[in-house]
């Protein structure tokens, strides 16, 4: 709204309000309003009377910028609930149907106040001002000016996402707060559910543009917390608290006949007002362009500059085919969903993205995370998913050497595979710095450098970093618990594990790992209990289950623990080609799990015979646990486990 000219005041009953000031009272009472509530009270006091049309308040409220109309809806009820309206009763405000609202309160416009330098006794506004002169509340001090409270809230908010249009801008200044932010899945309003590729992938995108825009003032929280809030019935109040956020930006797409409508609106948590709104009106092969232009909006909203390049490295990253990005988006769809299946066509579509423009680097980027995925669900090998993923890695850098998640994939393929920790912890570093809001970033650092290298207090704070950017994922807090298991702080593993399973008890990787965590601590009742519901969860028939967990029970029973890994070993002999997902985070049968079978039975020979097997396959993804696996406790002092140490780069 324009600043009036001069300063006004309104008086309607018992309430007064100043223009100038951006005061509310009622009688001596100072009443708050947000921003756009109070402009919509001015404006309807404005025009006292006379209906205003929706179209035009709205516009008066919310210039140059889109909104819904549920947002003019918020306002005017909430004034209603400040003045004091029952249900039902239009003391102040009436509904006019189908057009609008008109003010129906007797105005009578007041002299603006002198200032405070002026006010004397006998002024109007001194207490002893003569009787029946109406008497506002005392001069405001200095907290109380209107424009000292936005320089406050500016001050608390330098990089926040809001500030009152009709206030000047001003430059952002450097704050210790560090804002979070939640992007919600955009919803598809299209009614097709074919298109739930193109908006998830919108979704993501956006997370990751504006998780490059300035993380050193504004975390944002990962895709895969985001999405667990997917047709959620949850308030905003209930995901920030859960979060831990302060902001939340939420949107839909609607698409028809080759046309996209994408709605965003930002939402601060603390009081549920809506700051900003938009839509954006585009062709779907356009989806670019929205969410360049979206990633704009919000990077003005929380008032950060996007250096001229930091805006050439936004742009290094797309593509000008819109065939290529439909791939692309398709791909990311897939990968998402972490099953056998879904990463074989997450792969294909990568690939065919790629056919499409050769130039496109974040296609070969989520190509290489995909093979690096690959070998943990079987469909590659070690050898075959590592070199893959290496080579589209190094294509993505030599096409753009500023993409985190290319660096963060080379990494891995550095340590699992290459066994050069020293060349996976600059790539894994420079992911971050380029980076520093991408939650796989920090969790491979964690899990694939310093986890390696023993240096397990800070492995564990690199996890607790990346379960700040992604609080709900269940991969990640169940490899916190396997940190503290290495750490030998068996009670924090313990506690981990069990808040994981609380937060989804059907998640069969944690009941996994947990059970084998168990028993290594010769927990084998408790043990074979977790192993129990691992099967049933990974859809082994009941009866099979619970025969197999029944067996394992017999042997301990007779054999005590060299009963039990005696057993382990035979059923792993006899099954040697038992299906990877009957075993989440690799198999028993691998050359690495053959190891750890004869370690714990004390055969020191086969063990390393195993080791080495592993090494020459260049199994790392087990393999790098070998400073920490507690089974190979009693191998230590053989000088052929610092022999294997030295050959695979890791200190003694």
């Amino acid at each position: 709204m324009p600043d009036p000219t001069e300063s006004e005041v309104y008086q309607f009953e018992s309430f007064r309000i100043d223009g100038g000031k951006r005061l509310l009272w009622n009688g001596a009472e100072p009443l708050t309003l947000t921003p756009k509530v109070f402009d919509t009270l001015l404006y309807l006091v404005r025009n006292a009377g006379n209906t205003v049309n929706k179209d035009e308040l709205m516009a008066a409220i919310w210039p140059d910028t889109v909104v819904e109309e549920n947002n003019l809806n918020k306002n005017i009820s909430a004034l209603r609930q400040t003045l004091g309206e029952r249900p039902g009763e239009h003391r102040f405000i009436a509904t006019v149907p189908g057009k609008g609202y008109r003010f129906v309160a007797t105005v009578t416009e007041k002299e603006p106040p002198p200032s405070v330098s002026e006010s004397a006794a006998g002024s109007p506004f001194s207490p002893t001002a003569p009787p029946g002169t109406i008497i506002p509340a005392p001069p405001a001090t200095r907290w109380q000016r209107s424009w000292t409270v936005w320089a406050v809230l500016g001050i608390l908010l330098l990089v926040g996402f809001f500030l009152a249009r009709r206030r000047p801008r001003q430059s952002p200044e450097p704050t210790d707060h560090r804002i979070m932010l939640a992007v919600l899945p955009f919803k598809n309003l299209s009614g097709d559910p074919n298109q739930e590729y193109i908006v998830d992938g919108l979704t993501e995108e956006i997370i990751t543009d504006l998780g490059r825009m300035s993380p050193e003032h504004m975390g944002v929280i990962a895709r895969t917390s985001a999405m667990a809030y997917k047709n959620t019935e949850k308030t905003v109040s209930q995901i920030g608290k859960e979060l831990g956020v302060d902001y939340v930006l939420e949107g839909s797409v609607r698409s028809q006949d080759g046309k996209a409508r994408v709605s965003a609106q930002l939402i601060r948590v603390s009081d549920q007002t809506h700051l900003w709104a938009k839509n954006y009106d585009r062709d779907l092969k356009n989806l670019l362009e929205i969410e360049d232009e979206l990633g704009q909006n919000m990077a003005q909203q929380v008032r950060l500059n996007l250096s001229p390049q930091r805006e050439i490295e936004f742009a290094k990253m797309r593509t000008a085919n819109p065939e290529a990005y439909d791939l692309y988006l398709r791909g990311r769809y897939f990968w998402n969903q972490r099953t056998p299946p879904a990463m074989k066509q997450s792969i294909e579509y990568f690939q065919a993205a790629i056919a499409k423009d050769p130039e496109f680097a974040q296609a070969y980027a989520g190509l290489a995370a995909a093979y690096n995925l690959s070998y943990n669900m079987g469909l590659y090998s070690a050898q075959e998913s590592s070199l893959r993923a290496k080579e589209a890695a190094t294509k993505a850098l030599e096409l753009d050497p500023s993409i985190a998640e290319a660096h963060t994939a080379l990494g891995k393929v550095k340590s699992h595979y290459d066994f050069d920790f020293a060349g996976a912890e600059k790539e894994f570093l420079k992911g971050i710095e380029l980076n520093p809001n991408s939650a796989d970033a920090h969790f491979f650092y964690s899990n694939s450098y310093l986890l390696p290298m023993g240096r397990m207090k800070e492995a564990i704070a690199e996890n607790k970093k990346a379960l700040e950017l992604d609080p709900l994922s269940l991969p990640m807090n169940t490899f916190l618990g396997n940190e503290y298991a290495w750490a030998r702080e068996y009670d924090k593993s313990y506690e981990q594990y069990q808040r994981t399973i609380k937060m989804n008890p059907n998640f069969p990787l944690t009941h996994s790992v947990l059970s084998h965590v168990l028993q290594g601590q010769g927990k084998y009742r408790e043990s074979i209990e977790e192993f129990q519901k691992t099967q049933l969860l990974l859809g082994v028939p009941p009866a099979v289950a619970a025969k197999e967990a029944a067996r394992r029970f017999e042997a301990f029973e007779k054999g005590g623990e060299k009963g039990y890994w005696q057993y382990m070993l035979q059923q792993t002999q006899q099954d040697a080609q038992r299906d990877r997902s009957r075993w989440p985070g690799g198999g028993a049968s691998s050359p690495t799990g053959m190891a750890i079978l004869y370690a714990r039975l004390g055969d020191k020979d086969k063990a390393f015979y195993w080791l080495e097997r592993a090494y020459e396959e260049r199994e790392g993804q087990i393999l790098a646990q070998l400073k920490v696996e507690p089974a190979f406790d009693g191998l230590r002092g053989d000088p052929r486990y610092a022999e294997l140490l030295r050959k695979m780069g890791l200190p003694e």
